[in-house]
């Protein structure tokens, strides 16, 4: 078989180093990974291109010399133009070529990104449940005890007409969350059909504007070739209106903040589901804000219900988020640091042959 049809075949990134840490050579997959042309990265040093948060070049140097393969597990990669990856290295001298060494990069964040999808859906189940087996038995008796303090708050005093309004106040609070849970659980599946990204991120834009984001500054930078989704706009235009809310929120009231939304178009992701099909996931959906960024401690579960960074908040918004690009066969991912928060939605593309719908 030909050597060259098996080097472009490999699904996992794969680069050549020589014995100077400069690239020879990277098949089709690296070269989705790193975003460039394998024309224009040979040559060059490869940490120079390539971040890994981890010291490597003692290891490395070791296994060049040693003619022994190297393994990293668990580090974050990119190639800087993008937020890194999770990814597992593995580092193998080249027969017959000293000092060359090939460098297998496998991402991890998309795998744990289904697998938390199912986690997601199985606690959605959960609190579709709660919801059925509950809302009848509080949501009843609550009304009765908002209407019962309204009635005495007409011949009570000043001082004594805060306690009533406390409790009118709290039930009205509770009746929401229960009504947030149903939402969370009856969402419909989603009618997919071509949609414009950016006609969806335009609707989210101008309603926050004049409403819970108003505080904010929203730029649009956006990529005017991208092509149709495939999706549910209304369902999208709820993804994209909790992110923004959440950036907005996490802003300071006062001085407010800046969210950028930003598109375009990765050929090289895709989602591989559990029976070996796979799924293309070429537009990419950014919700970037200058805010404080998550909690370290809820950073990797911001996903999951009831699970928040707010001391009133809910933790349904992103959960909701999960769930409706979930089952748009889609991914979503956070990166976030103090100053900078990056939300990344990737959707599949609308087949060509289809049009536009009114």
């Amino acid at each position: 078989m030909n050597e060259a049809l098996i080097w472009s075949s490999l699904p996992a990134p794969a680069i050549i180093i020589d014995a100077d840490e400069n690239i020879l050579d990277m098949n089709p997959a690296a070269e989705g990974f790193m975003n460039n042309s394998a024309k224009w990265l040979r040559g060059q040093p490869i940490w120079d291109r390539l971040t890994v948060d981890a010291p490597m070049e003692k290891s490395l140097a070791r296994a060049r010399a040693n003619g022994t393969p190297l393994f990293v597990n668990d580090v974050d990669v990119g190639p800087g133009t993008r937020p890194p990856l999770v990814c597992n290295l593995q580092f193998a001298p080249v027969q017959g070529h000293e000092g060359c060494m090939i460098l297998l990069i496998s991402p991890r964040e998309l795998a744990g990104r289904v697998n938390q999808s199912q986690t997601v859906k199985s606690a959605a189940k959960s609190a579709i449940g709660m919801a059925e087996m509950l809302a009848h038995e509080i949501k009843n008796p609550l009304a009765g005890i908002t209407g019962a303090a309204q009635l005495l708050s007409m011949n009570l005093s000043n001082g004594d007409l805060e306690l009533t309004d406390l409790i009118v106040a709290e039930t009205r609070r509770i009746v929401k969350l229960l009504e947030q849970v149903e939402q969370f659980g009856n969402l419909s599946a989603p009618e997919r059909k071509p949609v414009n990204l950016h006609d969806v991120l335009d609707r989210a834009r101008r309603s926050a504007l004049l409403g819970f984001g108003a505080h904010m500054k929203i730029i649009e930078d956006y990529d005017p070739s991208l092509p149709m989704a495939l999706g549910d706009a209304d369902q999208l235009l709820q993804v994209f209106l909790n992110l923004i809310k959440n950036a907005s929120e996490a802003a300071d009231p006062k001085e407010g903040g800046t969210i950028r939304l930003h598109t375009f178009y990765e050929h090289s992701y895709s989602l591989r589901r559990a029976d070996g099909s796979g799924q293309s996931l070429p537009l990419q959906v950014e919700v970037i804000d200058d805010g404080p960024g998550l909690p370290p401690e809820i950073r990797g579960d911001v996903f999951d219900p009831f699970v928040s960074g707010r001391e009133n908040g809910t933790g349904l918004g992103l959960a909701l988020v999960s769930k409706i690009i979930s089952d748009h066969d889609g991914w979503v991912s956070v990166d976030s640091v103090p100053g900078k928060t990056r939300f990344r939605i990737s959707l599949p593309q609308a087949p060509r042959k289809q049009k536009e719908s009114n």
